[in-house]
């Protein structure tokens, strides 16, 4: 008989597992009487865990030799040998040194299982397998030591050790869990109340499935069918209709709200004939996978049965279906899958979702001037087959009345059925009915009877009346009908504008993938799409319906979005009622485009903005690293004779100032330090900057020749970054340089002249940024008389008024 395994599973190190699983082990032991012993406990120092491991019987570990350490670990010879009635090992999924008995600890306590001995055990969620990766994207840590799930969902008993992570913070910062020194880098790292929230989550979701698991294998034990509502499960039956996408927004709206599941279900005749997919299931599969909700199609010949039985079978509470598409015909023949749904369901709840309303959610056609008012076809076809038959008919019944009736009265009476079948067809088929009422009238209630002669001037004149009120009731119901038609659209425009005005004001622009299938939905159209040029080939931003466009030379109508954007439209022709009602969604979706775009931009801002700090608080960080070896060094040079100390001493000042220039320059660009703008003389600062070269810079001094023009006019420019400038840029040009200056257009061009090659280092960058900071320009250039030459363009003071 194998042993009992108990797991006592944890989120993340120190919430008290071993104390959970010890404390279990003395109350076993004191309580019930049982023999346990202590096969292998971690205790890390921590006062807790000793205390609870107290008096409980410890058996000593095995040493193991590895690389010149002893490393200790369980004895499964010795727990064999002494088999106790329970044996308390700690860290399942440890990996054992080289040369023991198996390399992991999972295997040792498996070998104690096959031999009879019971086993509770420890074990953190980041350690099972299936979790390994999402751990370490959640901590940025990589667990080398693993386990197999089935190794835990196999146990006996899981107990999950919670606590929240404050109070797991808690006890780190009180010393209860890792040393000093490691506390600080945990709580700033690994213990972060984040990833202790996103690991308990993780260890409930785990522990969850497994109760699933068990309550579906209890449930199969003893044969229970019914669904238990643990959780809810929404089953939403689609057979391709258009109306699927409706359906599956409203499971999925029900589903988030309950913190339930969605799956899409799609019955396939298994009469082994081939039936090509619906068009529509496609879109639908890719909506269920943006919504997280699951599709799975089952054969079945029998619809309803085939529905129901996966509705059990996944412990489904919902099942969500469409209106039925079948005729009243074929219902009376092969029978209702609703009812029939309805009546198999037992406890799962059935919900018949309507279509979409028209005027919420669609715009009625527009209709036809000087035409007949439009009619549903199956309307029109039914007052077509029973109109004229039931005006003749009606004529039949009432002929046995033709002496206190007479023609006058029966021909009233034919009126009635004439504008029953106008009101239900249409004007052509009431044309129909009046003309089969004016010949049965003729049959059955002029002399001769039974025949279409008409022998009296009296009756020739009530048939051709007959003909022309008749034809005016008709006329008169088509304009009726008509206008109801064009307020049933004013409504439903107004429904759909006012729509896109509330999104607007609550919202802003509303999503394009949003935008988009609504108004392929409000048009009735095969498909839509924005689509978006992409170099030469277009690509969909958003999509919705069963016949995309892939180009704008595929749609029916394309209209233009702004810069390399395009909304594609394919279905039936916009009347120009529609295209009135199109503007207000073209709009919407450019304003939509507008805001993703800012979006964007705001979002590339804010890591600009995050990368500038980062560089800000670096150049910070070197500066301040930097200043002590400096000092350092300009002391030592200071106590060097000669010229190798003076060297070294102008070095050194060198790149503190250098240093300077960069934390200066960084502080700028942060906003944080001003840059003062105001008419300054050129013939001063260049002195200054000359001033501020070193007095020796490679064995020898500087050669500087200035040749400044007289008159020349001030520039604009902050005179101390002018000044640093011009002192970088004069620190780099090597060999003598002649510095001169001219007005070009507005601008003053300060060139600085040297034999040698262009300079290319920090000094030269920090010139240009600084040179940048006062709206100009640093350009180096080869002089057209050998050499280098760096242009600063900066702008002409504005005269005095």
């Amino acid at each position: 008989m194998s042993g009992r395994l108990r797991v006592f599973l944890g989120a993340a190190p120190g919430v008290g597992k071993t104390c959970a699983m010890l404390a279990e082990g003395r109350r076993l032991r004191d309580d019930e009487a049982l023999d346990v012993v202590v096969g292998l406990v971690e205790t890390y120092g921590r006062r807790g865990t000793e205390r609870q491991l107290g008096d409980l019987p410890v058996l000593p570990r095995r040493t193991v030799g590895h690389r010149g350490t002893t490393l200790t670990e369980l004895d499964v010879d010795a727990l064999l040998a002494r088999r106790p009635q329970l044996a308390l090992v700690d860290e399942l999924a440890h990996t054992n040194a080289p040369g023991g008995r198996h390399p992991k600890r999972w295997q040792d306590v498996r070998e104690l299982l096959d031999a009879g001995v019971d086993v509770a055990t420890t074990v953190n969620i980041q350690h099972l397998e299936s979790l390994n990766d999402v751990v370490e994207q959640i901590t940025g840590v990589a667990q080398r030591e693993r386990i197999p799930d089935e190794v835990v969902r196999a146990a006996d008993r899981i107990e999950l050790v919670d606590l929240s992570p404050q109070a797991l913070r808690t006890r780190m910062a009180q010393g209860a869990i890792y040393p000093p020194d490691r506390i600080d880098v945990a709580l700033d790292h690994y213990f972060r109340a984040g990833n202790l929230g996103a690991l308990r989550e993780l260890a409930l979701l785990w522990l969850a499935d497994r109760v699933e698991e068990e309550l579906a294998d209890y449930r199969a034990r003893h044969g229970i069918r019914a669904p238990w509502e643990t959780k809810e499960r929404i089953v939403v039956a689609l057979d391709g209709a258009p109306q699927g996408e409706h359906l599956i927004r409203r499971g999925a709206r029900t589903a988030t709200r309950v913190h339930g599941d969605l799956i899409g279900v799609h019955v396939r005749p298994d009469d082994g004939a081939t039936v090509h997919e619906p068009p529509a299931l496609a879109g639908q599969r890719a909506l269920l996978h943006e919504l997280h909700g699951g599709y799975i199609e089952v054969d079945g010949n029998d619809t309803a049965r085939t529905l129901v039985d996966f509705a059990h079978a996944e412990s489904a509470t919902q099942i969500l279906l469409g209106p039925t598409s079948r005729s009243r015909l074929r219902e009376l023949v092969s029978g209702s899958v609703i009812n029939r749904v309805i009546r198999l369901a037992g406890p799962i709840d059935v919900r018949v979702v309507p279509p979409p309303q028209p005027g919420l959610l669609a715009v009625l056609p527009a209709p036809r001037r000087r035409r007949p008012a439009a009619v549903p076809p199956r309307r029109r076809r039914l007052a077509w087959l029973t109109g004229p038959a039931a005006t003749a008919a009606l004529a039949w019944a009432l002929s046995p009345l033709r002496d206190s009736l007479a023609l006058p009265g029966a021909l009233l009476c034919l009126l009635l059925a004439v504008a029953a079948t106008a009101r239900l067809g249409g004007l052509l088929p009431a044309a129909a009915s009046t003309a089969a009422g004016a010949l049965a009238a003729d049959y059955f209630f002029t002399a001769p009877w039974h025949s279409l002669a008409v022998t009296r001037g009296a009756d020739l004149a009530a048939l051709l009346l007959f003909l022309a009120v008749a034809g005016i009731i008709a006329h008169l119901i088509d304009g009726l009908t008509r206008r109801s038609q064009q307020a049933d659209r004013a409504r439903a425009e107004a429904a759909v504008l006012a729509r896109l005005a509330g999104a607007a004001v609550e919202s802003g622009a509303r999503a394009v993938p949003d935008l988009v299938a609504d108004l392929r939905q409000v048009f009735g159209l095969e498909g839509a799409a924005v689509l978006v040029r992409t170099g030469q080939l277009w690509r969909p931003a958003a999509a919705s319906g069963t016949a995309l466009p892939q180009r704008p030379e595929e749609a029916s109508l394309a209209v233009d979005l702004g810069p390399d954007a395009v909304l594609a439209l394919r279905g039936p022709a916009l009347t120009e009622q529609d295209t009135r009602l199109l503007g207000p969604y073209v709009t919407q979706l450019r304003l939509a485009r507008e805001r993703e775009r800012l979006a964007a931009q705001a979002a590339a801002a804010e890591t600009l903005a995050h990368t500038d700090a980062l560089h800000t608080a670096l150049l910070e960080a070197v500066g301040q690293d930097l200043r002590a070896p400096l000092a350092a060094l300009r002391r030592e040079a200071a106590d060097l004779p000669g010229p190798p100390g003076r060297r070294i001493a102008a070095e050194v000042r060198r790149m503190e100032g250098l240093v300077a220039d960069l934390l200066d320059l960084d502080r700028m660009r942060a906003g944080e330090q001003p840059v003062l703008l105001r008419p300054t003389a050129l013939a001063p600062v260049l002195a200054a900057a000359l001033a501020a070269l070193p007095a020796e810079q490679s064995g020898e001094r500087r050669d500087v020749r200035l040749a400044l023009p007289d008159g020349l006019p001030p520039v604009l420019a902050d005179a101390g970054l002018l000044e640093r400038a011009l002192a970088d840029v004069l620190a780099g040009a090597a060999g003598p340089a002649l510095v001169d200056a001219g007005a070009v257009a507005g601008r003053i061009h300060l060139r600085v002249r040297a034999p040698g090659p262009a300079a290319d280092g920090t000094g030269l960058t920090v010139a240009r940024g600084f040179v940048e900071a006062m709206n100009g320009e640093l350009t180096v250039e080869p002089s057209p008389a050998g050499g280098t030459a760096y242009t600063l363009d900066l702008a002409c003071a504005p005269h005095p008024a």
